[in-house]
C-alpha cells in the first residue's frame, strides 16, 4: 500500500461511520449483520483476523459476541478510532497499523479471516487471498463481503469465487440484497463468499449460490 492510500482512507476516518453499514450505527442494520454473520462463525471461543477493519465496527461486533478479534488496516486514524470504539465497549480486542496486502500477522493461528469491501481495492487480489488463507488454521473460515459498485469499481461474484478456487478452496455465496445490511435500497451487486477449510482442486468448482430474503 502506498502512502497516498494511508493518506487517503485517513483523511476518510472522521466521517467514515456515517454510511450505514460502515458505523452499524442504526440498530436495524447492527443486527441484520449480526444475524448474518453469527450463524457461520464457529460457536466456540475463535480467533478472527478482520483485515481492512477500518473504524472496526464489524471488530466491535464480534468482539462482544465473545470472539477474539484482531483487527487491521493501513490507515493510523481508523485504527485509532477502532481502537477507541473497543475500549467503549469494553473490549480487549486487537487493533495494529498494517497493509491488508501482506498482513503481517502470524500464520496458520485465526479461526476466522474477515474481509469486508477491501479485497478489491487491493493491486493483487489474488496473492493477497494467498496470504489471507495462510492466517487461517486447517478448517479456517473465510468470509469475503465484496460487491460490484455502480460506478464500475469493485469485484463481480464469479470473479471472487474464482479467486478462491484458484487456492483450491469451494465456497459459497449469498446475495446481500436488502436494504437493511446498508441503509438504503441498493441496485447494484453486494453478496458474501464463504470458503470453510481446503478441498482438492479437482472438486473446487462446485459452488452454491444463493439470495438472502428477509
Amino acid at each position: 500500500m502506498t502512502n497516498d492510500v494511508r493518506e487517503y482512507w485517513d483523511n476518510a476516518a472522521a466521517t467514515f461511520d456515517e454510511a450505514a453499514d460502515h458505523g452499524l450505527l442504526d440498530p436495524s442494520v447492527r443486527a441484520a449483520w449480526s444475524r448474518m454473520l453469527m450463524p457461520l462463525l464457529p460457536v466456540h471461543r475463535a480467533t478472527v483476523a478482520d483485515l481492512g477493519c477500518g473504524t472496526g465496527s464489524l471488530s466491535v461486533l464480534l468482539g462482544e459476541a465473545g470472539y477474539e478479534v484482531t483487527g487491521l488496516d493501513v490507515a493510523p486514524l481508523m485504527i485509532a478510532a477502532a481502537r477507541q470504539k473497543a475500549l467503549a465497549a469494553g473490549l480487549t480486542s486487537t487493533f495494529v497499523v498494517g497493509d491488508a496486502s501482506a498482513p503481517d500477522l502470524p500464520p496458520s493461528s485465526f479461526d476466522v479471516v474477515l474481509g469486508r469491501h477491501v479485497l478489491w481495492a487491493l493491486p493483487d487480489p489474488a496473492a493477497a487471498l494467498g496470504r489471507w488463507i495462510a492466517l487461517l488454521r486447517p478448517e479456517g473460515l473465510l468470509l469475503l463481503i465484496e460487491g460490484h459498485w455502480d460506478t464500475g469499481a469493485g469485484l463481480a461474484a464469479q470473479e471472487t469465487l474464482a479467486l478462491v478456487r484458484r487456492h483450491g478452496r469451494d465456497a459459497t455465496v449469498v446475495r446481500l440484497v436488502e436494504p437493511e445490511f446498508w441503509g438504503r435500497e441498493i441496485t447494484d451487486e453486494r453478496y458474501l463468499v464463504s470458503s470453510r477449510g481446503s478441498v482438492d482442486r479437482g472438486h473446487a468448482n462446485a459452488t452454491t449460490d444463493t439470495q438472502r430474503t428477509r
